[in-house]
Formats: structure tokens, C-alpha cells, sequence
């Protein structure tokens, strides 16, 4: 049986002249900004415009651009050989949502390809309508205009999957290897955020990071490390969810702790790891009074992650619907 496996992702500019159109993209999505278009398209544009400048500065301290396609073309080939057996041919296609390469390349691809089955898999462990659910909504315009007509299955959410949750800790280990003890640690379990509102219209996102925290915290059995949930990457003026990643150094800071900090949401390196925890926040930790500052990784290509993905999508083939229970307003 061929099997085609959408991977579907933010995207990142890949380029300095990329970064105003894929802000432009960003911005104009009516899941991110819900205002009619006549409105929300000058709205985005004028939005991009102003911010241009400030992300380019940003994706300059990483080279110029975004490594999230490379990472994910990682996942992609470690996914096809996790899934590859006497019954199953599996090739890996991505979609990046606001930057290249798109769901239309993705669904032209597929269609050349030709499987017998597809499945949609998000790389986004916890549900939000602003990424998962905007993916998969532009999935389906994508394949209806390519016209894909084979049968078609998707991963909604796995945001404590065993495999995910394993790999998450293990990152978490790894970075504390050789810390001093003595030190009183906290453990901040960074997601990224979202406005406030997203949440009161009954998104799960926030929810979910809670389950992913919780499961994580059992698998480390590390009391010690005080762990808190909190939210980074905050812009605009919107009231967002909390506490942000930002008090939360600064109140370990004050009270002279050590910092490890775990990126939950996001399963690849990009600009909010890459800039925001390792550099930025590095400077507020060391200017807030922590003693010490680390980051676990992102899961990446972990084989625990990779594995725990594979069984996903071979639940999907099987005709059941990977989500936890009550999971995902669609």
C-alpha cells in the first residue's frame, strides 16, 4: 500500500527578502487575524510592512533565515523509514502554512505520487484553529484544487503521546547533565502563546499544553526542578494567555534560582528557540539574577518521537482517529 503523509508546519522565511511576504502571509490568515478581508488584508500588509525590519534582525543571528524546512525534511526521511515494511510504502510530503513550499506544491506532488492513502499529520502536538486547524483547512483547498480524491485520514493532536513525551524528557535530561544540584532549579515549560480570546472561543491549545506539561513532569520524575507552564513570543497589544515565559525568568531571577527552560509546543529549531530562548532569554536570565541558564532541545528527529509519530499514522490507516478524548472543536 502506497501511503503519502502530509507534514505540516508554520514555514519559515528562507531568506532576508522572504521575511515581509511570509509576515504578509501570517497576518492575513483569517485564523490569525478573524476580521473580514477587506479589512484584515491592508490590516496584515500594513502589519508585515512595520515588523519587517525588526524579524529580519532576528533570522539575521541564525544565518538569514529559517531552519524549520530542513529540520522537518529530517523528520520527514526518519518518518518514511520508521513507517517502511512489507505493507506499507510511505513517502513524506511538506506543507509549510506561510512560507515555501506551500500546500499546493505538496498537493501536486502527492497527486503525481500516486497513493492508495493519505494522512494529514500536523507536526504540532496540541491542537489551536491558528495552526492545525488553518493547516488543515488550506490542505483541503489545496487538494480539492489538485483534485485528491483517495481516501484521506488525519492526526488531530497527540499532545502526551508516549513517544513524544519520552523524547521531550529526555531533552530535558540531557541539558541538565552535569548541572550543579546544589543549585534550586526551576523548570520552565515554555509553549508559544496566544491571544486570550482564541482561548475564551473555546480552542483547546492552552488545555492541551497543560496535558503535554503534566505528562512530561510524571516521565522526568524530577520534583526538584519546580516546574512551571508558561507562554512566549507575545506581540500586539491583545491580552494573551499566561504567565509569560518572560515574568517567569524574572521571577526565578529574583529569587536566585537556575533556569532550564523546554520548548513544548514546538518540535523543531526555528527563530523562537534559536533566537528567543537561546539568546534573548539567556541576556533576561543573566540580567534577572539566575544563577545559571539552560535549554533543552527540541525533539527534532528523536527515535521516540519518530516512532511515537509512525504509530500515529498507523492508527490513522486503521480507521481510528488519534485525538485525546474531547480534544478538538472541528
Amino acid at each position: 500500500m502506497k501511503v503519502a503523509i502530509i507534514l505540516f508546519n508554520l514555514g519559515g522565511p528562507d531568506g532576508p527578502e522572504a521575511v515581509r511576504p511570509f509576515l504578509q502571509n501570517l497576518f492575513c490568515d483569517p485564523a490569525i487575524i478573524s476580521l473580514p478581508w477587506i479589512i484584515r488584508a491592508p490590516l496584515g500588509r500594513f502589519i508585515a510592512k512595520r515588523r519587517a525590519p525588526i524579524a529580519r534582525e532576528i533570522y539575521a543571528q541564525i544565518g538569514g533565515g529559517s531552519p524549520i524546512v530542513a529540520e522537518t525534511q529530517k523528520q520527514a526521511r526518519a518518518l518514511e523509514a520508521a513507517l517502511s515494511d512489507g505493507d506499507v510504502q510511505a513517502k513524506s510530503f511538506i506543507a509549510m502554512r506561510y512560507w515555501h513550499p506551500f500546500s499546493d506544491g505538496a498537493a501536486m506532488a502527492v497527486k503525481a505520487y500516486g497513493p492508495d492513502k493519505i494522512v494529514l499529520l500536523p507536526l504540532y502536538p496540541q491542537f489551536s484553529s491558528t495552526t492545525t486547524g488553518s493547516s488543515l483547512k488550506d490542505w483541503a483547498r489545496a487538494a480539492k484544487r489538485a483534485g485528491l480524491k483517495q481516501p484521506t485520514s488525519e492526526v488531530c493532536c497527540y499532545p502526551d503521546e508516549a513517544g513524544f513525551v519520552s523524547a521531550a524528557a529526555q531533552r530535558i535530561r540531557a541539558a541538565m547533565d552535569g548541572a550543579d544540584r546544589k543549585i534550586n532549579w526551576r523548570l520552565l515549560l515554555s509553549a508559544h502563546g496566544l491571544p486570550k480570546r482564541v482561548i475564551e472561543r473555546g480552542d483547546p491549545y492552552q488545555k492541551q499544553v497543560g496535558q503535554t506539561a503534566a505528562a512530561i513532569v510524571r516521565e522526568l520524575a524530577m520534583p526538584e526542578l519546580d516546574p512551571v507552564v508558561c507562554y512566549q513570543s507575545k506581540v500586539g497589544r491583545l491580552e494573551w494567555i499566561g504567565p509569560s515565559t518572560d515574568d517567569e525568568i524574572k521571577r526565578a531571577g529574583t529569587y536566585g534560582k537556575g533556569v532550564i527552560i523546554a520548548p513544548i509546543a514546538f518540535v523543531s529549531e526555528h527563530s523562537e528557540t534559536l533566537v528567543e530562548l537561546d539568546i534573548e532569554y539567556r541576556h533576561l536570565a543573566k540580567d534577572s539574577g539566575a544563577v545559571e541558564y539552560r535549554r533543552a532541545a527540541t525533539v527534532g528527529d528523536d527515535p521516540a518521537f519518530i516512532a511515537g509519530l509512525a504509530g500515529l499514522v498507523r492508527q490513522a490507516l486503521a480507521g481510528e482517529t488519534p485525538c485525546v478524548p474531547g480534544g478538538c472543536p472541528r
